[in-house]
């Protein structure tokens, strides 16, 4: 529980350094939040909302079970598990898959243009399914 407690007490980096880290390409879980990202790259091509379930991994990054194999688990992974609001941002012209937890970066994948199409363009197909209350504001 110290351990977990310890985690939360490590202070985010102002707004002007995740700027610049993103400037450079250096895209850190639990440094970046979602505002940062818009702010720098504009709003993603694909963005994507729901209530998700996460495997929390030793270094405290969170991957969606939608980004693991069924009946898989992730390599490393040892028990840890979470269910959270998950907020995905698709970048495809740079090649990025983002995913935050109350708007702070929690998972982070390089996917080629054409895998974050086909994901982002999932995401389309289901919101067509979507009601009113189901659906949640865009960044």
């Amino acid at each position: 529980m110290s351990l977990v407690l310890a985690w939360g007490c490590i202070s985010m980096p102002t707004m002007e350094q995740q700027e610049r880290m993103i400037q450079e390409n250096t895209i850190l879980v639990h440094q970046l939040t979602a505002p940062a990202f818009v702010h720098v790259w504009g709003k993603p091509t694909y963005h994507h909302a729901e209530y998700s379930s996460f495997f929390v991994m030793r270094d405290h990054t969170m991957v969606p079970r939608s980004r693991v194999p069924l009946g898989e688990s992730p390599p490393g992974w040892e028990s840890g598990a979470d269910a959270e609001e998950g907020v995905f941002f698709a970048y495809p012209d740079r090649g990025w898959l983002l995913v935050f937890v109350d708007e702070e970066l929690v998972y982070r994948e390089e996917l080629k243009a054409e895998q974050l199409h086909a994901l982002g363009k999932s995401w389309q197909h289901e919101g067509r399914f979507k009601s009113r209350l189901d659906q949640t504001t865009t960044p």
